[in-house]
């Protein structure tokens, strides 16, 4: 499932060149306001399956991955959460605008993109810590824009969360359950509706209900 952090207000420098550094996430500590506390270590598998690939998280704008504004030169954990070290494409429009916000201090919010791996839920307090993450993207962000899609995208992925353990204590969903289960765990509209048509309902050609019924095998397997 994916999700996005809310914005984190810790530019630390940023230089004319456009290159700036700062924190994504830091760990532990009390939840944020969004139930979710981000365990130490839980970037490192991520970040090493990066450096074997010769590759990085996206530098995006808003999480728009239509507006790549530049690229991360370097990321890393230390004691106090992700570190990262980024240089803004000055060269285009968007990258400039950043730079403008950021120097005026108008906006100084990161906010990561990322799968979540491995995680345990508190039951009582309804806190998630997360502790492995697929690390996608880190964006610029400015809180107010941002902390709507944020909200919905958490709500989204806690929804998953739930109806998978309604599936592991082997009760039925409804086709409006299985589309929500399905959505959470990164499927597109178009085919969570089509695979509660097909399997719940029993619509649908036979050759698209052998194709789906395989799809499920998948997800299964």
């Amino acid at each position: 499932m994916d999700k996005k952090t809310a914005p984190l207000l810790e530019i630390k420098a940023l230089k004319e060149s456009g290159e700036f550094e700062g924190y994504g996430s830091t760990f532990g500590g009390e939840p944020d306001a969004y139930g979710d506390v981000i365990a130490a270590g839980a970037y490192m598998d991520s970040l090493a399956a990066h450096k074997a690939k010769g590759t990085m998280p996206k530098l995006f704008w808003q999480h728009n991955p239509g507006e790549p504004i530049g690229k991360w030169v370097n990321a890393k954990e230390d004691d106090h959460g992700l570190l990262l070290a980024g240089k803004l494409n000055m060269d285009v429009q968007r990258g400039r605008e950043a730079y403008a916000l950021l120097k005026a201090g108008d906006i100084d919010g990161l906010s990561i993109g990322y799968r979540i791996k491995e995680y345990s839920v508190d039951t009582d307090s309804g806190v998630w810590t997360l502790e492995k993450l697929d690390l996608i993207e880190v964006s610029v962000v400015s809180v107010g824009a941002n902390e709507n899609a944020v909200v919905q995208s958490v709500k989204a992925a806690k929804a998953a969360h739930d109806l998978m353990e309604k599936l592991k204590a082997g009760d039925q969903l409804t086709a409006r359950e299985f589309e929500t289960w399905l959505k959470g765990l990164g499927f597109s509209n178009s085919q969570a509706e089509r695979a509660a048509r097909l399997h719940l309902k029993g619509q649908g050609e036979p050759a698209e209900a052998d194709q789906t019924l395989e799809f499920l095998r998948a997800l299964r397997g």
